[in-house]
C-alpha cells in the first residue's frame, strides 16, 4: 500500500519548499527545546525536530536531482517546436518511462493513463496554446465524469488564465507544466532514442 500525504499538510508544503526551510524549522525546534525544557528533558524535546531534518534531506535530494531552470526552459521550447504527432509520441514514451500504462483516446482528452490503480484522463493536444481558457478544461472535466476516472490532467506550456486556473483548482484538474512536464519530455526523448 502506498502512503499518500495530504497536499496541504505541513510536511507536504515543506517537501515542495526549499530544503533550508525545513532545516531552519528543525533548528528552531531544537533551540526552543533548549530554551524551554530542563536540561534532563532537552534530548526528548529536541527529538521532535527529527521529522523536519528528514524532510529537509528529502527536499534537498529532490531539488538536487531536479533540472535547472535553463534546462527546463530549453526542453519546453523544444516541445513547443514539435508537431502534435512527435509531441504525443514523446509524451506517451515519457509517461511509460514513469511507470504509467497509456492508452490513446479521442474526445476531451488524448490519453487514458493508469498507475498504482489510479486512472486519469490527460488532455495534451493543446500543449502549446498561448493562453488556456475554460472550454478545454470543461471538456476534460466532462470526460472525466463520463469515464469516472480518479484524475484529470491538462498539459500546457502556455499561459493559464486566472479563470482557467480557478476552474482547474475547483474541479481538481492537475495542470502538468514546467519542470514536471520537462522531465516527462526528457524521459520520452530518451525512450524514443533508445
Amino acid at each position: 500500500m502506498k502512503f499518500k500525504m495530504a497536499e496541504n499538510s505541513l510536511f507536504a508544503i515543506l517537501l515542495r519548499s526549499s530544503w533550508w526551510i525545513s532545516a531552519a524549522v528543525g533548528l528552531a525546534f531544537v533551540l526552543a527545546a533548549k530554551a524551554i525544557l530542563p536540561d534532563k528533558y532537552f534530548i526528548v524535546g529536541a527529538f521532535g525536530s527529527l521529522p523536519f531534518f528528514v524532510i529537509s534531506a528529502m527536499a534537498a535530494w529532490k531539488q538536487l536531482r531536479a533540472p535547472s531552470p535553463a534546462r527546463v526552459a530549453k526542453t519546453l521550447e523544444a516541445a513547443g517546436e514539435m508537431s502534435w504527432a512527435d509531441f504525443a509520441a514523446t509524451f506517451e514514451a515519457g509517461l511509460r518511462a514513469d511507470g504509467y500504462t497509456v492508452e490513446r483516446i479521442d474526445g476531451g482528452a488524448d490519453f487514458l493513463t493508469v498507475k498504482s490503480g489510479r486512472t486519469a484522463v490527460v488532455a495534451a493536444r493543446r500543449w502549446k496554446g498561448a493562453k488556456l481558457g475554460l472550454e478545454p478544461l470543461r471538456e476534460l472535466q466532462a470526460l472525466r465524469e463520463k469515464r469516472d476516472t480518479h484524475d484529470a490532467v491538462f498539459v500546457t506550456i502556455g499561459e493559464v488564465t486566472e479563470k482557467a486556473a480557478q476552474f482547474a483548482r475547483g474541479n481538481g484538474i492537475r495542470m502538468l507544466a514546467g519542470a514536471e512536464l520537462a522531465k516527462l519530455v526528457d524521459a520520452g526523448r530518451k525512450g524514443r532514442a533508445g
